[in-house]
């Protein structure tokens, strides 16, 4: 292939692409952070309650999504569990944490943060056609890579000469996390 070729071919795919790259690179760095702060919602209000609970082996999705209702939640509920002495339920627009020794918790009724909310969920999207489009854009990851790698025909700043260097230790460091804290 010509190095003007090249050039274009990574140059394009890096125009085409320059959306969802930064898209998702932005929530992903938001989904790394997601036990700490909630970036893909807010809160509207939260509301202390006070409910009387059955014994945990009593507690099931038909019960949770029942207290939401006596609740005055309508939203669709997402999940229910109890760890660590906490009921928790989740639904769309609300979360309820009640205390399993003495009933008493809270209801935090939030809305999805405008824009941030749709990019994270490009991380979750689980579609047919989703899926066939992130594959045709890891190929053309690693093309614009590879493009950049062979794009510089000769001088001290060549893949051969220098870049390959960068490039190990691009591969060592993600290895060491894996290996270290994985």
């Amino acid at each position: 292939m010509k190095q003007a070729s090249i050039r274009n071919l990574h140059r394009d795919l890096g125009y085409f692409y320059i959306g969802l790259i930064i898209s998702f690179a932005f929530s992903g760095i938001m989904m790394n952070h997601r036990d700490h702060w909630h970036p893909e919602k807010y809160t509207v209000e939260t509301k202390a309650i006070e409910v009387k609970l059955p014994t945990e082996d009593k507690i099931n999705e038909p019960f949770a999504d029942s207290l939401g209702k006596a609740l005055g939640i309508e939203d669709k509920i997402r999940r229910h569990n109890v760890k660590e002495g906490k009921f928790k339920i989740s639904f769309e627009k609300h979360d309820v944490e009640i205390d399993m020794a003495t009933g008493k918790g809270e209801i935090v009724s939030f809305q999805k943060t405008p824009l941030i909310s749709h990019m994270m969920k490009l991380h979750k999207n689980t579609s047919n056609w989703w899926i066939y489009y992130s594959d045709i854009f890891g190929i053309s990851l690693i093309t614009i890579a590879i493009t950049g790698a062979i794009m510089i025909p000769a001088g001290k700043f060549t893949f051969k000469r220098r870049g390959w260097k960068l490039a190990v230790a691009g591969l060592i460091f993600p290895l060491l996390f894996l290996f270290l804290f994985g």
